[in-house]
This record gives C-alpha cells, structure tokens and sequence, in this order.
C-alpha cells in the first residue's frame, strides 16, 4: 500500500476517508507544530496532499521516495519548481475548484470599497449612526463603470464576466496575449497597462506570482491610476508594493482599495493599511467557502490518485 501525508488542514470528511482506504495515510493539520513525526513521515511518503505549507529542499530532501505532490490550491509558488524538476516529483493543482469562488471574493471587495460598506458596517457598530449620512460618507457608482483586468486567466475572466453581464461593466484587459474567446463573450478589449491604469474606474489584479510579476505594481502604476479608482488584489501580496500602496492613498493619487492578499501573512495588526479607512482588507479568504474547498480537496485527491496510479493528472504544474 503506497503511503501518503497531508501538510495542512483538508477540508472534506468524505476526501479524508477516502484516503484513509486507498493508502497507509498519516495526516498533519499543522505539520510545523508535530515537526518530527511528520519529517518522520515524509521518509517513506509516495504523495503528499495540502498546502499552505512552503516545500523546497528542506523539507523534500527527507522524502526520498516522493512521487507526487497534490496542491489544493490553484498557486503553487510555495513550491521549489527547480527542486521538483530535478527530481521527478510531479505537481499538480486545483485551478478550476477556486475559480467562482474567488472572483466572488474579488468582486465582494470591488463592492465593498465602492460603496464604503466596510467603514460604514464600523460606524453602525461603534454606534456612530445618529443622523443620516452626508456626502462626506457616499460611496461610488459600480453599474456602467469601467472594469480593469490584469491577467484576465480564468479567476479574472469570472470577474469580468460579474462585471459586464450583472453591472454593465466595459471591460479592459492587459496581460501577454490576446483572448479572442472572453473578447466576443463580454466585450473585453486589451489594452497597455499604462492605458488600463489610466482609464479603469476598477482595477483587479488576478496574475499569478512570478519573477516578472513580482511588485508589478508600485509608485508608477498607481499614479498613473484615477484618482477616484478602486483597487483590488486578489492575486498574491508579493503583486504589489504595500509601501507605494499605502502612500498612495494617503496622498489621494486612488480612492480605495480592496485587498485579499498581502506581502505578509498573517497582516500585522501594526500595518499602516489597517489605519486607512479607505481599506478593506480581508484574511485571504479568496477560495475559503465549505463548497469551494471541499470541491479542492475531491480534485487534489483525484490528481494525486492519477499519478500514483500511473496516469495523467488533469491539472498538471510538472
């Protein structure tokens, strides 16, 4: 019976019995917290299953007869792709389980920061609602605005299609190539980023992290954002410069933003993004609803199964 170890918490009872059936399995909610029985484990591992958890040599050196690693989750930047190479470890991901989910997410925060719903939820709590609101409290229209995607992959192109088809949203677009097919679905039109920047009422980031994406957006890109525009992040922290971010909005060169992600994780609560009303900010809940991740965990388990059954996986990284 082949063996494999989760690293993380695996959102589905019936995946978790399944995997208890199919292999000599040893699971690890917190694998840091029981350290050396997992490094234990992962001596004899043919799979691994979870996330959250960066793999690179360290660790993987400890499991010499690794086959395959099942990420449940669509990013797989916490793994050393290079080591895995060299080695012959497949790897494999979750892309479409967190599509809907996430661009509900990014389209909540979209919302969110347009319509100050954050800041305002505060006030009624904090009892602050005594009269009704000024103009210094309204929000901003979102129907018939214009709607930025950087990196219009498949979480992206679910946000332009919530903007197009329920807001009547224009939609722009930039990233490495065309997309004829969400062009003729919802009107899309790729553009510059410069010119994106500059035109889109709403910018969403959806890329994936990369060297070339690393800090894509910084000082530059935001001025050269409307001063009224929202920005959101639903990509990774790393995507941006939180330093430029914040001083931008201090000096009012963008309206609001709406993050999901940040360059750490957890936030520290002494971030000055926490001191910006201007701010929603969320604990990475992009793909954290009971469907979505129990729709991972099936396909992770799926993936995994196909490789160590010598066959090919449906969402291949390597």
């Amino acid at each position: 019976m082949q063996r494999v170890v989760s690293f993380g918490p695996i959102s589905s009872a019936e995946v978790l019995a399944d995997l208890g059936r199919r292999y000599h399995f040893q699971r690890f909610d917190q694998p840091l917290a029981d350290r050396e029985r997992f490094l234990a484990a992962l001596a004899t591992a043919d799979g691994l299953i979870g996330s959250t958890l960066p793999l690179g040599a360290e660790l993987l050196d400890r499991a010499p007869a690794l086959k395959a690693i099942a990420s449940v989750s669509a990013g797989f930047d916490n793994y050393d792709l290079a080591y895995l190479r060299k080695r012959g470890i497949r790897l494999t991901n979750t892309p479409d389980a967190v599509t809907e989910a996430t661009a509900d997410t990014g389209f909540m925060l979209l919302m969110m920061a347009a319509r100050r719903a954050g800041e305002l939820a505060q006030m009624v709590r904090d009892g602050e609602w005594t009269h009704a609101i000024d103009a210094t409290r309204f929000g901003r229209d979102v129907h018939g605005k214009t709607l930025g995607i950087v990196g219009l992959g498949r979480i992206g192109a679910a946000v332009a299609r919530r903007g197009h088809f329920g807001f009547g949203m224009q939609v722009l677009y930039s990233g490495n190539s065309d997309k004829p097919e969400y062009e003729a679905q919802f009107a899309a039109r790729r553009v510059p980023l410069q010119q994106l920047l500059g035109e889109a009422h709403f910018v969403c980031v959806c890329v994936p992290l990369s060297p070339a994406t690393h800090h894509l957006f910084g000082r530059e890109q935001f001025a050269a954002m409307r001063a009224d525009a929202v920005f959101v992040n639903i990509a990774r922290g790393a995507v941006v410069d939180e330093a430029a971010l914040v001083q931008a909005l201090v000096e009012g060169q963008l309206g609001a933003a709406g993050l999901d992600v940040f360059e750490q994780e957890p936030l520290p609560a002494t971030s000055p993004l926490l001191a910006l009303p201007q701010v929603v900010a969320l604990p990475h809940i992009g793909s954290a609803t009971v469907e979505a991740r129990a729709l991972m965990a099936r396909t992770a388990a799926a993936e995994l199964a196909a490789v160590l059954e010598g066959r090919a996986p449906n969402h291949p990284v390597l």
